[in-house]
């Protein structure tokens, strides 16, 4: 895939011409860096796809390099190139989400074969905005309107709809797409953690702050933040909030001197916010700041036009990830797809059409692949509210289904991924197509813990 991003970063100033020139000549983007500190430099102003870069680096070493680029973008791949390999350097690199390890030297032919197989893997397993439906149309149609401009955006919708697929489209239209694109699960964290996320530290503000740190509002400067999930903050968080986008600038915790920032903020909820004001949990000021344009991700039950589309993506993105060839989707199986309710969305199908190309037996999905909760077609009962506040759901609830079929489920997909990543959080994140924090959270909800 000519015309990906890549930074090469090796402290031989010959080894990493020569790799660069190798990119270049086959039409990649590609720049160079001679440290792992200046590498980050380089990657907290540009937008790259993937790094390679030598283990044994000056200074900082490959393997803490990889740790600081999957920390700040886990969407962003690594190949680590050796020449001194060795078990436990290969472990660790693992462990920590490299996407390759090379032995030295690396040939022309070897390096292009590696780099162009992590451009096939991430142009198959990117999550775009997919379907062509009268909401899904909609929908877009309002990204794009929106995109250009640097106004706040709430994204209303059910839970699995996509709200962070259409925060990254409204990014990746916007004119701070060459930017980090940075999101948070604010459900995911306790109060005192997420505020040290949101706003950061200064050095000695509480016990185990040993280090100034910066918090993702600082982080995100001319750039996109998504906070996820805001509809489950505090007052005391959603006040805090309510001044960065007043007043463009916060405190440390522990600071006193405000820092500037130049922040878009996309926020997005499952609950009905209007009502969370009436009930007095939620701040009506800071609501009609984040109301001020809003977008509604449609329930996948509202988008049955794009059911046979999203299920054949989701067929080839879980093919090229378990290596099988997987062909269609018979018609009995594509009609059973239709019937159902899908009350856990998007997220659910994708996960529906990963368990039927793992089972199946032959290069077609069949009825009997699908899960039973789909097979015994519930009907599509929405919870009470759904319609309301254009979309939103009265206290975040959902279509009704038999009790644990689908969390049961959930929780299933993800103690697989752990397993088949060797429990590294962060390439388990990546195979189930959530961010790390949002896969914190559920290991934290389903109490699910290395054994």
């Amino acid at each position: 895939m000519p015309g990906g991003r890549i930074l090469v970063v090796d402290d031989e100033e010959r080894q990493r011409e020569i790799y660069r020139d190798i990119l270049v000549d086959e039409g990649y983007g590609a720049e160079t860096a001679a440290s792992g500190e200046a590498a980050l430099r380089l990657l907290a102003q540009n937008r790259f796809d993937l790094v390679i870069t030598d283990l044994n680096l000056t200074g900082m070493t490959g393997i803490q390099l990889l740790t600081e680029v999957v920390s700040e973008d886990p969407t962003v791949a690594v190949i680590l190139i050796t020449g001194y390999p060795s078990i436990q350097s290969a472990v660790e690199a693992t462990r920590r989400g490299v996407y390759q390890y090379l032995e030295k030297p690396v040939d022309r032919a070897t390096l292009l074969e590696v780099v162009g197989e992590v451009f096939e893997r991430l142009t198959t397993l990117k999550r775009t905005i997919i379907g062509d439906s009268p909401a899904t149309r909609e929908m877009m149609r309002m990204v794009l309107k929106v995109a250009p401009s640097a106004h706040t955006v709430l994204i209303l919708g059910e839970s699995g709809t996509g709200k962070e697929l259409v925060a990254r489209e409204i990014h990746h239209h916007s004119s701070r797409h060459d930017r980090p694109f940075l999101a948070i699960n604010c459900a995911a964290l306790t109060e005192t953690l997420l505020e040290s996320e949101l706003f950061g530290h200064e050095k000695g503000a509480f016990t185990d702050a040993h280090q100034q740190k910066k918090g993702l509002f600082e982080r995100a400067h001319q750039s996109t933040l998504f906070l996820d999930e805001i509809g489950d903050t505090s007052l005391g968080m959603q006040a805090k909030i309510l001044r960065v986008l007043q007043e463009r600038e916060f405190l440390r915790v522990g600071g006193e001197e405000p820092i500037r920032t130049d922040v878009r903020i996309i926020a997005a909820t499952n609950k009905n916010l209007e009502q969370r004001v009436k009930e007095g949990g939620f701040r009506e000021d800071l609501y009609y700041r984040l109301n001020v344009i809003p977008i509604v991700c449609p329930p996948l039950r509202d988008r049955g036009d794009d059911i046979d589309i999203l299920a054949h993506h989701f067929m080839r993105k879980a093919a090229l990830v378990a290596g099988r060839r997987v062909e269609r989707i018979s018609p009995e199986a594509l009609e059973a797809l239709r019937s159902y309710a899908w009350p856990g969305n998007i997220r659910q199908l994708e996960w529906a059409m990963e368990r039927a190309v793992v089972l199946g037996e032959s290069e077609v999905i069949e009825l009997r692949d699908l899960p039973p909760e789909i097979l015994q077609r519930p009907a599509a009962v929405t919870a009470p509210g759904a319609a309301a506040a254009g979309g939103q759901m009265e206290g975040g609830l959902e279509p009704i289904i038999p009790e644990g079929s689908w969390e049961g489920h959930e929780k299933a997909k993800i103690i697989e991924a752990l397993q088949r990543s060797n429990w590294n959080i962060t390439r388990a994140a990546q195979l189930l197509g959530m961010t790390f924090r949002t896969l914190q959270y559920r290991l934290e909800k389903f109490g699910i813990k290395r054994p």
